[in-house]
């Protein structure tokens, strides 16, 4: 019985498995992390002061501790853990921190004239994006304009089309009308050198018997 009551006592103790915690290496140069729960095991590695370890287990008979450090698991002293980062490593942190306070201001001004040159260098983006803007702004308008102008020179092009093709149109009726009153003056003059042909013709006739009877008037009266 007294055996049994012995494995269960060992069987508790390595069971008793607390929850996952992270603890840290003592203040000692460095701690043995070994396979099992004894002097006796082999050692996997050296666990320097201040290195982070997840406990894993407790058992309070060995006074060894499963944890897992740097990707390996192994047992550990449980006095060799502490649940705050030894003096050593406080220390380098605080060193640190203070380092970085110190350098704070620094980097403050920095940042605030880089800051500074961003915001200037907008403003003279801003500046140029607004000069590009009324520059094609004025483009546009003389688009615009002489876009207009093209319509309305346009417009002024077909009403002179127009205008010529009455003109043309107006002329060869001009032209028509002179050769018509060309052809009526050749009639007339045609006619008017008929008639005086006729005239001279009759004249011709006439005269000769004319002549004659007053020659034969002239003789009777002797």
């Amino acid at each position: 019985m007294n055996k049994a009551f012995l494995i269960l006592l060992c069987l508790g103790g390595c069971s008793a498995v607390a929850q996952a915690k992270t603890q840290y290496v003592t203040d000692n140069l460095q701690i043995t992390m070994r396979s099992g729960q004894s002097t006796g095991h082999k050692i996997l590695r050296l666990l320097p002061s201040g290195t982070p370890v997840e406990v894993l287990g407790e058992n309070s008979q060995t006074g060894y501790s499963r944890v897992r450090a740097l990707g390996e698991e192994g047992w550990v002293l449980t006095r060799q853990l502490m649940n705050e980062p030894g003096a050593r490593e406080q220390l380098s942190s605080l060193k640190e921190r203070l380092q970085v306070l110190q350098d704070a201001p620094e980097n403050t001004r920095s940042r605030l004239a880089t800051l500074q040159e961003e915001h200037q260098a907008l403003q003279s983006s801003c500046a140029q994006i607004n000069e590009t803007k009324q520059r094609l702004e004025q483009e546009l308008e003389s688009i615009r304009r002489v876009s207009a102008d093209a319509v309305r020179i346009n417009n002024e092009r077909t009403e002179l089309r127009k205008t010529v093709a009455d003109l043309t149109r107006e002329r060869e009726n001009l032209k028509q009308e002179i050769r018509d009153l060309n052809n009526q003056t050749s009639q007339r003059w045609f006619l008017i050198g008929g008639g005086v042909t006729l005239l001279g013709i009759l004249l011709g006739l006439v005269l000769p018997h004319l002549r004659f009877q007053r020659r034969k008037r002239s003789w009777g009266t002797f």
